[in-house]
């Protein structure tokens, strides 16, 4: 059995454009709410603090929702064409709210545009573990976080082109333009090219000639009862993973969020900020599918404790730049591995514990726990760069990243790996 390339490929376009929009909004709408409507470092924090607030809630009610759904077109679809169509619409109407005088307004349509973004990440993500055998979905994850990337690239080139200087309060209409047209363009493309509904016909036939289950719960409970229920042993595994995405997510999502008013008030650098993020996002793109193959040889724990310590490091090297040297993009390069490395690997661990008919849920408590560190640290985060200092940003991603190999350390299950090949060749063996 092997991975079909092109299927996941098109799958991925649901993530790609999910991912070019959180690329631009962590990126321009704190520039906005600082330069446009004079906020302080706090409040930018807390507004930027929104999404997360409601995804916490909100993401597993839709993944559970999905899981439930049963149409024509499937059970993911419905949300993603919805929520995308919305989303984009919405985006565009932010940016005639986007004057001075106006914040009220802005958050009200910022409000509304975070809810229906919310609205279809769940069944957006949880749609290609659906479509993908258990043993695959490590590479599977590789090529939908490349596809991911992708979107973090091309957000990064629209910022670049259209950002404009952000102390000028330019207009960011020619960039909504780019990322709503491209979210669009993807949900055309699943359309016209996934159906869900045989698809998932089609993968659960495959694995039934393969001797393969779909629910690839490892350990029956004590009672015996396996599907539905986690043993124990797993549920351990399965609570220290998760805290381990919220240690990982609070450090990683301080430098996104921040990152763009650090390069302005440390190095002193305009738009030329997204240089950095760009190379990371590359080197991204580049290491996801042979940290798959990689995965596969080593194991998805041992992958991810090597991406939290290069991350570690990484951070820890950055803090001794105390204006901005070219050599800085090396560790946004290796930043950009390590993140590579553990997002390939972790949501597979975590719906690996699950039963076929819960990926939905489980894929909810995966945002769940993401977007509650990430409503804790721009808060945080926001009020140690305003009240200490801004040299608290590398340090404090650090120290939870330490954190997050501390409990990572604790998971004992999810490390399902893919099928053995008959030769390294084969490893890039992917079916149409």
């Amino acid at each position: 059995m092997k991975l079909r390339a092109k299927r996941t490929i098109l799958i991925g376009f649901a993530f790609l454009s999910i991912s070019a929009f959180w690329q631009m909004y962590d990126s321009i709408i704190p520039l906005i709410l600082k330069y446009t409507f004079n906020l302080k470092e706090t409040p930018v924090g807390a507004i930027m603090a929104i999404d997360n607030v409601l995804a916490l809630f909100l993401l597993p009610v839709f993944g559970v929702w999905s899981d439930r759904c049963n149409t024509r077109i499937g059970k993911r679809a419905p949300f993603i064409y919805i929520g995308t169509i919305l989303s984009a619409g919405l985006l565009l109407l932010l940016h005639v709210q986007n004057r001075p005088g106006n914040l009220i307004p802005f958050i009200i349509v910022l409000f509304v545009l975070l809810l229906s973004m919310s609205f279809y990440r769940s069944p957006a993500v949880a749609l290609m573990p659906d479509l993908t055998p258990p043993p695959l979905r490590s590479k599977g994850n590789a090529v939908i976080n490349l596809m991911g990337a992708v979107g973090f690239i091309y957000a990064l080139v629209m910022i670049k082109i259209f950002g404009g200087k952000a102390e000028e309060c330019p207009s960011y209409l020619p960039l909504f333009l780019t990322i709503s047209g491209l979210m669009l363009i993807s949900i055309l493309i699943l359309a016209f090219f996934i159906n869900e509904n045989k698809l998932a016909k089609l993968v659960r036939s495959e694995c039934a000639e393969a001797g393969i289950s779909m629910d690839p719960v490892e350990e029956k409970s004590e009672d015996g009862q396996a599907a539905g229920r986690l043993s124990a042993p797993v549920r351990r595994s399965l609570v220290f993973l998760l805290c381990s995405v919220a240690f990982w997510y609070i450090a990683y999502n301080a430098v996104t969020t921040a990152f763009s008013r650090y390069a302005t008030e440390m190095w002193s650098i305009g738009s030329d900020y997204a240089d950095c993020l760009l190379i990371a996002s590359v080197a991204a793109v580049i290491s996801y599918l042979p940290i798959g193959i990689i995965s596969g040889k080593l194991g998805r724990k041992k992958v991810i404790l090597a991406g939290v310590v290069i991350m570690a490091l990484s951070y820890a090297a950055l803090f001794f730049y105390t204006t901005y040297h070219v050599t800085a993009v090396l560790f946004f390069l290796l930043i950009g591995i390590g993140w590579a490395a553990i997002n390939v690997n972790s949501l597979p661990m975590v719906v690996d514990m699950c039963s076929a008919g819960d990926i939905g849920r489980f894929t909810g408590y995966y945002y769940t726990f993401s977007m509650a560190a990430q409503v804790i640290t721009p808060i945080a985060s926001g009020a140690l760069l305003q009240y200490v200092s801004y040299r608290t940003l590398f340090p404090y991603s650090v120290c939870f990243m330490i954190l997050a190999f501390i409990t990572m350390s604790f998971v004992k299950h999810g490390d399902t790996k893919p099928l053995a090949k008959a030769s390294l060749l084969e490893h890039f063996d992917a079916g149409d």
